[in-house]
């Protein structure tokens, strides 16, 4: 196991230096700070080499003290043993993906600990979203390939006409859910983990109950509550849904038939990935959408990119700035109508006649049925509220003790490997370990062909900030067509964006659209959660010919006025000066 060191990034913030010791390590209790803020990020595997070439000894002394003087070895093959008094250390309702990864982290760290779950294990990413969807990408992406001619003769290739066969792609995207699904099932069992099966609630403080409805159920004792049991598809009023012709993307994922022509309403990550999939399966696609552009949520100028490439050259239309009031399915050999008002003023705008209608306006927290008005906790807008530790926070402003939410139910990022951070950060505080997740270094993916993928801030919300806390901001661009292995794959379209702080290098947000792009991202958001600046990762070398060179070119045309450091300015600082409050307090 290595160390850890939970660090501020705030000259004026705690700092928190810690290993895996457990409580009574000397190491754990050095600077100890219950007053963390959400500025913590938590350094995890510090190696000494980072502080290699310093000419100061009081970083080498430094790094000396903090060396963790004790050294454990979880046991990965039992469940833990209980806290005194409880039946579990941690009981998890909901066994998604963040579920999976708290449970998975809590055993670890020795805690006995039972995971609830009254449907699936794998929750919707494994089962209804991230997992099958990425299996239907997958034949879109190949498909789009062989019915390029143009594209395969410039490789030398000649294809004959690319067909498929839509029960055998269904079954490929189900079989891939089920696969994943056993993997994370006997994980946990291997583990050690208690998988209790049935809906679970909270009947009181540090007490949950599971069973079926109208059958059994159990009270279990735990000393810590997670909640993490996910979201469903949102419908919008007046929308009715038959799960055939009007139908949501937990439909969608089974490809029961591929329509002729399909409105999809929301432009969003789901809608984007669906039209990927039905345009290369044949489909026509129009696009519903409330805002006055297609793809709101993006950086607008990579949006712009995207729409020239993923939506204006394929078999896709749009309407942007209406609203759909009322959805009817097809019956009686009627089609499909969508009655659009104008988002703005309410009037009438068109009806649409068409095959089907996917709706995919985004997820709805699943929080009904959880006992929550028995430790006093209203939902908001369906979410549970937290603080940035996670903990759940009650009707009356305050903290429910040992009880928290992770993922979706709480709305911070509805991202499943953000629900997983989530969990994992929960399972460090349970353990003793102070820990804020820093919700600006999760990164995000469109599976398009080509890939969308952002981490930090957009430039627009980079530009509000910079304003409103008084400093400048510079924008960085390189392009995929300056890629040698890009242009191998004959796929030069795209670009990568960074807007990031000349005076100090320090990155706000990083935005790539093109080959692979979701994959590329991480280097950038690993940067920006150990707080790495500009001039220090622009010395990293590459592989060379790779599409990471899109990146590390990225880094190498920022202007930085800074310096390099081997630590980010504000770092150096605060382990300084804690050192010396530590020292002067221990003479």
């Amino acid at each position: 196991m290595q160390s850890s060191i939970s660090l501020s990034l705030s000259s004026s913030s705690p700092i928190t230096v810690r290993s895996n010791g457990g409580a009574n390590s000397a190491a754990s209790d050095l600077f100890f700070s219950n007053t963390a803020t959400p500025s913590q990020l938590r350094f995890c595997g510090l190696r000494r080499e980072a502080f290699s070439g310093c000419k100061s000894s009081n970083n080498a002394l430094l790094f000396k003290q903090l060396r963790p003087k004790t050294k454990i070895s979880a046991s990965l093959s039992t469940n833990g043993n209980s806290s005194k008094g409880f039946d579990y250390d941690l009981v998890i309702i909901g066994a998604g993906v963040g579920g999976h990864g708290a449970a998975l982290h809590a055993v670890e760290k020795g805690l006995k600990t039972a995971i609830i779950e009254g449907d699936v294990v794998g929750g919707t990413c494994v089962n209804r979203g991230c997992v099958p969807s990425k299996a239907l990408l997958a034949v879109s992406g190949r498909m789009r390939e062989l019915q390029n001619e143009h594209h395969m003769k410039s490789f030398g290739l000649q294809v004959a006409a690319a067909g498929y066969d839509r029960q055998g792609v269904a079954d490929h995207a189900q079989n891939l859910a089920t696969k994943i699904r056993n993997n994370l099932t006997n994980s946990m069992k291997s583990l050690g983990v208690d998988i209790l099966t049935g809906f679970g609630s909270v009947v009181g403080p540090q007490k949950v109950k599971y069973g079926t409805i109208g059958g059994t159920e159990t009270v279990i004792t735990a000393k810590n509550i997670i909640i993490a049991t996910g979201s469903i598809p949102f419908v919008p009023k007046g929308v009715e849904v038959d799960g055939k012709t009007v139908i949501t993307s937990d439909h969608a994922l089974k490809l029961e038939t591929v329509p002729e022509w399909i409105v999809i309403v929301g432009s969003g990550y789901i809608g984007l990935e669906f039209s990927d999939v039905y345009t290369a399966l044949g489909s026509e696609v129009t696009f519903v959408e409330a805002l006055d552009q297609l793809m709101p949520g993006f950086d607008p100028e990579i949006g712009k990119l995207a729409q020239r490439v993923l939506i204006n050259p394929r078999k896709i239309d749009y309407h942007t700035g209406v609203f759909a009031t009322k959805i009817t399915p097809a019956k009686d050999g009627k089609p499909v109508t969508i009655e659009l008002i104008d988002a703005k003023t309410k009037e009438p705008k068109d009806t649409l006649e068409v095959d089907a209608a996917l709706i995919a306006t985004g997820r709805a927290p699943f929080t009904n049925g959880l006992g929550l008005e028995n430790v006093n906790v209203e939902t908001q807008r369906g979410f549970i509220p937290v603080d940035e530790r996670m903990r759940v926070i009650d009707s009356k402003g305050e903290l429910v003790p040992h009880l928290y939410c992770i993922g979706d139910a709480n709305g911070k990022m509805m991202l499943a490997h953000a629900a997983s951070a989530q969990g994992i950060s929960v399972v460090e505080q349970v353990s003793g370990k102070d820990h804020v997740l820093n919700h600006l270094s999760i990164p995000a993916a469109c599976f398009t062909h080509p890939e969308i993928s952002m981490v930090g801030l957009t430039e627009p919300q980079a530009r509000e900030k910079a304003e409103k806390e008084g400093f400048e901001i510079s924008i960085a661009k390189t392009s995929f067509k300056a890629n040698t292995k890009a242009l191998a794959e004959n796929e030069g379209e795209g670009i990568a964006k960074m807007i990031y702080r000349p005076d100090n290098g320090e990155i706000l947000g990083v935005h790539i659209f093109g080959m692979h792009a979701a994959d590329l991202i991480h280097e950038a958001s690993n940067a920006i959660a150990l707080g790495t600046r500009i001039q220090d990762i622009k010395y990293a070398v590459h592989a060379h010919p790779t599409l990471s060179e899109v990146i590390d070119e990225l880094f190498k045309s920022a202007k930085v006025r800074g310096k390099a450091s081997l630590l980010p300015p504000q770092l150096t600082f605060s382990l300084v000066l804690k050192w010396y409050k530590y020292n002067k307090t221990n003479k």
